[in-house]
């Protein structure tokens, strides 16, 4: 019984060192969402925020780029205009999970019927199908790989991120942390909403876009959504 009880809880939270960038970056090409090395895709997590997504959407317009938000299931559906405005415009939408916590902590029928849910209503609202997932701080578990690819759904989680969650964060901050994995072939993690985080956090982000996108255009990558990133990968 013992013996049993451990191989659940390794098969549970074994998945979770995939959170760590460097075992990513050296063996998990595949989850990073490495594409094509004149591609970059751009990536937001945590929405849809009536207080914040709308400042990203304008920039993006202004930009004529098009991206990928991970929704959560709980802003989805306190927000539903938001998310058909997403796609409306062009974008990607794919599932953050229902509500941001860790999967370490939640059971594996729970986590199950979290993403369903959250995949349920993100087609209703949106009437798009989810084509990827990104579980809450990048830490899976085998219950929640087991449900993503029950619903379809390709884990992905980035390759550089801003740290723009955080109270001291700035454009300067948030643009000196991209370029440190900011490459071509690579998915960039923002957030376009602090609902998680530190209130008004992003900010940074919103303010850090444009300088990273004009950034990516001088380096002759093409910034875009996942889905365009990642086909035929």
């Amino acid at each position: 019984m013992l013996a049993a009880g451990l191989v659940a809880v390794g098969l549970h939270g074994a998945p979770a060192v995939t959170a760590l960038p460097a075992l990513r970056g050296r063996l998990l090409h595949r989850l990073d969402g490495v594409g094509p090395p004149d591609r970059v895709a751009l990536t937001f997590d945590d929405g849809p925020d009536p207080r914040s997504t709308p400042h990203f959407l304008e920039v993006l317009a202004a930009h004529r780029v098009r991206a990928t938000f991970f929704l959560l299931g709980s802003m989805l559906r306190r927000h539903p205009e938001l998310g058909r405005r997403l796609v409306a415009a062009g974008h990607e939408v794919a599932l953050h999970g229902g509500e941001h916590r860790n999967l370490l902590l939640r059971g594996p029928l729970a986590t199950g019927r979290d993403l369903a849910a959250a995949h349920e209503l993100t087609v209703a609202v949106t009437g798009q199908t989810p084509r990827f997932y990104r579980p809450p701080y990048g830490v899976s578990t085998g219950p929640a790989l087991l449900a993503a690819r029950r619903l379809g759904l390709r884990p992905v989680l980035w390759t550089c991120w801003g740290r723009d969650w955080t109270r001291t964060a700035d454009a300067r901050s948030v643009l000196a942390e991209l370029r440190r994995g900011l490459r071509g072939g690579g998915t960039v993690l923002l957030h376009d909403s602090s609902c998680t985080a530190a209130p008004g956090a992003w900010r940074a982000a919103l303010d850090a876009l444009p300088h990273l996108l004009d950034e990516c255009r001088q380096r002759g990558w093409t910034v875009g959504p996942l889905g365009d990133h990642l086909d035929g990968t």
